[in-house]
C-alpha cells in the first residue's frame, strides 16, 4: 500500500531533511570548516610583540589574531582560535599600539599592515602551527604617530 503525505507534510519532511543535512556541514556548527593555525611574526630576526595578523582570502571570511609578547599567534575565524579556512591568503600584519587617544607607536612599518601592500601570503591546507612570517624594517625603524 502507498503512503500518501499532504502537500504540507511532505514541505515539512523536506524542511527537515534540509536542516539535519546543514547540520552536518562544517565543523558541526553549521559554518564552514576550518583548520587551527599559529605560528609567529619576527622582524628583523626579534618577535614583534605588539600588533596583529589578518590573513584574507580572495572570498569568504578573514581570519585573525593578535600577537602576544614572543610574536605568536592563533587565527580566529568564527570563534577563539578555531583557525581558517582552507585556502590562499594575503596577509597583513599591523605592528602598532596604540598610547592614547590619538598616539600610535609603530613597531612595524605600515606597508605590512595592509595585505594589498604588505607582499606576504600563505595557504591553508590543513592545521599548521609554524606559519611564520620574517618581516624587515629595511633600514627604518619604530616610531609614534601623533601626539601622546
Amino acid at each position: 500500500m502507498l503512503n500518501k503525505q499532504s502537500p504540507l507534510a511532505q514541505r515539512i519532511v523536506g524542511a527537515m531533511a534540509v536542516l539535519m543535512a546543514a547540520s552536518h556541514a562544517g565543523c558541526g556548527d553549521g559554518r564552514p570548516t576550518r583548520v587551527p593555525i599559529s605560528g609567529k611574526v619576527t622582524i628583523d630576526g626579534a618577535p614583534l610583540q605588539f600588533g596583529s595578523v589578518l590573513f584574507v582570502p580572495a572570498s569568504g571570511r578573514s581570519a585573525g589574531g593578535s600577537l602576544d609578547k614572543d610574536g605568536r599567534y592563533v587565527l580566529t575565524c568564527y570563534e577563539k582560535g578555531d583557525g581558517a579556512m582552507v585556502g590562499e591568503y594575503t596577509v597583513a600584519i599591523s605592528g602598532s599600539e596604540q598610547l592614547g587617544e590619538t598616539a600610535v607607536r609603530w613597531h612595524a612599518p605600515k606597508k605590512y599592515k595592509d595585505a594589498a601592500t604588505s607582499g606576504l601570503t600563505a595557504t591553508v591546507d590543513g592545521p599548521k602551527d609554524d606559519v611564520n612570517f620574517e618581516i624587515t624594517w629595511d633600514g627604518g625603524k619604530p616610531f609614534v604617530e601623533g601626539k601622546p
